[in-house]
């Protein structure tokens, strides 16, 4: 048999192992639609900790059973709330719970054996709990993260390309393209209580991500996805309903289309519900702030006071307001990839059609998002009609899309060096608040994409000398503590990142696949300040 018959053989015996395994069950009702009084009653008496355990708990019997034991009990004289929790619950653990590190591993060493670690299996059909059964095998973050998130994967993806674990890359793309088929768009999460909203657009970037792994299946892989892709766009595009003003599509007095982010749910996170209702009493909008905290969560950057319209509390969140400019970034690529992917299925027309789109974007971006006065992007507020104030590395997106001009990109890395940067690599905004996407901390997604970005406008030295910093900073706590965390304090390097509504994450999956791209690019000589990082 030969070389080429063998790959069609090969093809076929997994088109057909898809088409055997069992489909998972579509499912849509949330934790607090299954549970209405229970759910409520247990976020609110606190019986975890973490909201989110009791968002993630599966049933042990049907909710129509397990609603009636609960009328049923909850009278009786010495009932407990927590005992009955985990009579009709199964409640789960961290996805990293029994992982112990080998010592004697470097980091790289340590990574490698991670992936299987946070490898997920296809989900068995789990009829009751919040979980979205998907099809294909997946890469969860780890700590209290136990499913997958939509755009951690792609830096997570990063480090699976240098492992050589194309197939686990594949995998998760084909579960991210079930997503699309199946509910219209990636929610945020494979969890039903993430159906309201989806995560930064990573998934043509994605589908790049494995073009780049097999170049001889460029053609293939984009006209695969292309339904998806436009699906995808589709949905960021949707128009609002006459008279309605709801959804992400913005259209600005001059007739600009941009994008900004929208939860179509107005009512507390299901996985943070008491921390939304304290919220909400401390905000003077009350209830009204619901939906900006949801829409937050979309964003990726829950929460950070470039969304604060009072520059330092949660209460004041108006992020629907706002037109930031990584997620027009990432609609531009978007739209280029869309273009690219119809010309390779001959579709011309179309593929012009997108190109026009791309640049019309690629115009507004430069037009309402660069600020002169400071040298760097920033979001648009298109309700005030101007920039907003605060600074923030979602300014760095232009520069990794190729969307700037050079003399912005030498203006930008000014900034980057007098605002951003630190021992330890670079906060996310210059502004210390108490919110984790804010100084001190600083996030593996964050350092890669203004070190790409850097990169591209041939600024080699500043990337080099920003990765080295952040792999230091990884390589330094893992060697005191011998885990990969969610995110650090790259100000005080003796320290780990804090902040926000939860504590500092390990596992942790897009820090692995960032440090270990850069890593082995510093192998390569592509980044290269002149400082060995050992990564014993």
């Amino acid at each position: 048999m030969n070389g080429k018959l063998l790959l069609i053989t090969g093809a076929i015996m997994a088109v057909i192992a898809c088409k055997d395994r069992p489909q998972p069950v579509v499912k849509e009702r949330s934790p607090r639609e299954e549970f209405p009084a229970l759910f409520e009653g247990v976020q609110s008496a606190q019986v975890f900790p973490d909201s989110k355990t009791f968002a993630d708990c599966a049933p042990r019997q049907s909710p129509a059973d397990i609603l009636k034991a609960y009328a049923r009990e909850r009278g009786a004289a010495g009932f407990n709330l927590s005992s009955f929790v985990h009579k009709y619950f199964y409640v789960p653990t961290a996805a990293t719970s029994s992982y112990v590190t080998d010592t004697t591993q470097d980091v790289v060493a340590h990574i490698e054996s991670l992936w299987n670690v946070l490898k997920r299996s296809p989900d068995t059909t789990d009829t009751w709990g919040s979980l979205i059964p998907l099809p294909e095998p997946y890469v969860v973050p780890g700590g209290r993260f136990r499913e997958v998130y939509y755009w951690d994967s792609y830096f997570t993806m990063l480090g699976l390309k240098e492992s050589g674990r194309t197939d686990l890359i594949e995998s998760m793309i084909r579960n991210f393209a079930y997503l699309i088929n199946t509910y219209g768009f990636i929610p945020n999460g494979n969890r039903t209580y993430y159906l309201t909203r989806s995560q930064p657009p990573y998934f043509s970037l994605m589908v790049q991500l494995l073009v780049s792994a097999k170049e001889d299946r460029k053609q293939e892989i984009l006209t695969t996805y292309l339904d998806e892709l436009e699906k995808e766009y589709q949905f960021w595009m949707k128009k609002p309903a006459e008279g309605k003003t709801d959804g992400h599509l913005v259209v600005l007095k001059d007739g600009t289309v941009l994008n900004r982010y929208w939860d179509r749910g107005n009512w507390p996170r299901e996985e943070s519900m008491r921390e939304d209702i304290a919220t909400a009493k401390r905000s003077a909008r009350g209830e009204g702030v619901y939906r900006e905290l949801r829409t937050g969560a979309e964003s990726g950057w829950d929460y950070s006071c470039r969304w604060f319209e009072d520059g330092k509390t949660l209460g004041s969140i108006h992020i629907t307001d706002i037109i930031p400019v990584d997620l027009n970034c990432l609609l531009y690529n978007l739209e280029m990839t869309l273009a690219d992917a119809c010309k390779m299925k001959g579709n011309t027309v179309k593929a012009l059609q997108y190109e026009s789109a791309a640049g019309i974007r690629r115009d507004a971006i430069l037009q309402y998002c660069w600020d002169p006065k400071t040298g760097f992007f920033r979001d648009y507020d298109f309700k005030k009609e101007k920039r907003t104030p605060v600074l923030h590395l979602g300014g760095m997106y232009p520069f990794f899309f190729g969307i700037a001009r050079k003399g912005q990109a030498d203006s930008a890395s000014v900034v980057l060096e007098k605002d951003f940067l630190y021992p330890g690599g670079l906060v996310s905004t210059p502004f210390e608040t108490g919110e984790q996407w804010d100084a001190p901390n600083g996030w593996a997604p964050l350092q890669w994409m203004t070190i790409s970005g850097l990169l591209t406008y041939d600024n080699d030295s500043l990337a080099s000398e920003i990765a080295g910093r952040w792999a230091r900073q990884s390589i330094r706590v893992f060697k005191q503590t011998g885990k990969l965390l969610e995110k650090y304090n790259v100000k005080d390097t003796s320290l780990t990142g804090g902040g926000g509504e939860y504590p500092n994450q390990d596992g942790f999956g897009w820090t692995n696949g960032v440090l270990l791209k850069i890593l082995h690019m510093q192998q390569q000589g592509v980044l290269n300040n002149g400082k060995n990082i050992d990564t014993l």
